[in-house]
């Protein structure tokens, strides 16, 4: 097994992929080029990942759990009451926005490209963007909301990373995060019009 100081191969050829997968999409990308710039033989690429897609669904994967945390641990530093919780999750959409890097949502980029040719890219797709309505799920209950607006909010939080994507502006969160806080007074949550 080659390595680069303590990256594997299996790290190595999984940060490549990502980025370039999130930088020029799926389709764009062929393994040759992955080889090319993780520095990471073919075959042994092959090795580890059967194919294009079993790569793919692993960078998926990775990058939800990777997301997911981030979010969790961003909302559970910079909150003090579960109606600043939620509202914090798009603080940290303003800051992943504002990052060179973004280019939307890497998960609703991938869905574009390969949700109707690959069901497991798919689903995996949608048990990311459930698990993250779950997590609006627990910040709503917290807050003593009417359950739905759990749905709401990540349909509102998928259309800020949408259109941020598009118009290239982190000022999508924050316009999004206006939006949550008329919501929540709407909802009648116990910090209302606060």
């Amino acid at each position: 097994m080659t390595s680069l100081g303590n990256e594997t191969d299996r790290v190595r050829i999984m940060r490549v992929a990502d980025a370039l997968f999130n930088e020029r999409g799926v389709h764009a990308v062929g393994m040759d080029t992955i080889r090319d710039i993780s520095g990471v033989p073919l075959k042994r690429i092959y090795a580890i990942f059967a194919s294009k897609d079993e790569l793919m669904h692993e960078v998926l994967r990775q990058r939800s759990i990777d997301a997911r945390a981030a979010i969790i641990r961003y909302v559970d530093s910079h909150a003090s009451t579960p109606v600043d919780s939620i509202l914090a999750v798009f603080d940290y959409l303003y800051n992943s926005f504002s990052q060179p890097e973004f280019r939307g949502c890497f998960f609703i980029n991938t869905f574009g490209e390969m949700g109707s040719v690959s069901d497991r890219i798919a689903d995996i797709i949608r048990v990311h963007k459930g698990a993250v309505t779950d997590y609006f799920s627990e910040l709503v209950a917290a807050a003593g909301l009417p359950a739905d607006v759990a749905d709401q909010l990540s349909i509102l939080m998928n259309g800020a990373l949408a259109t941020a994507g598009i118009f290239a502006t982190p000022e999508t969160a924050h316009q999004a995060q206006a939006i949550a806080r008329l919501l929540i007074d709407a909802s009648g949550g116990p910090d209302a019009g606060r």
